[in-house]
């Protein structure tokens, strides 16, 4: 816990007491990679799992104690994306270097790639940070990335 400074655990603890929806000062560690994702940590799934995140709810709390060095340990991680690493991976999608990238294809790419995301995931994501399709089908990618990650 030594890696935090104390606005960090103060941070951590809000965050933390956010979660905490009975008020017992623990969290379900099925909520880990919410918590650690509303103080702008973008973890993996698989990395929430590597730092004791669970799938099914009620099989392990968190108490604040051990939830500030998995807190540590997850922003000393640099296997986090941010906005410049996505937004390149998305030019690779941009065949006319506009700006500009068809939306059937973000779409397949958020079906197909990486952590993939149900149907009804990635329909909620389209409906709330997609701008409309142009003519020819086109969505500015950055903007939709600015949206996502906000």
């Amino acid at each position: 816990m030594s890696d935090l400074s104390k606005n960090d655990i103060e941070r951590a603890s809000f965050a933390f007491s956010i979660y905490d929806f009975d008020g017992s000062g623990k969290v379900d560690a099925t909520n880990l990679g919410d918590v650690l994702r509303a103080l702008n940590s973008n973890p993996t799934l698989a990395t929430v799992e590597k730092l004791g995140g669970t799938k099914k709810k009620g099989e392990k709390m968190l108490t604040v104690e051990e939830f500030l060095p998995i807190y540590a340990q997850c922003k000393k991680d640099k296997d986090q994306g941010v906005y410049e690493d996505f937004l390149e991976c998305l030019k690779l999608y941009d065949k006319n270097e506009n700006g500009l990238m068809l939306g059937a294809e973000l779409t397949h790419t958020l079906l197909a790639l990486g952590e993939k995301l149900s149907d009804d995931e990635v329909a909620e994501v389209v409906k709330d940070c997609m701008d409309p399709e142009d003519d020819d089908g086109m969505i500015p990618y950055a903007s939709f990335l600015k949206k996502v990650m906000a």
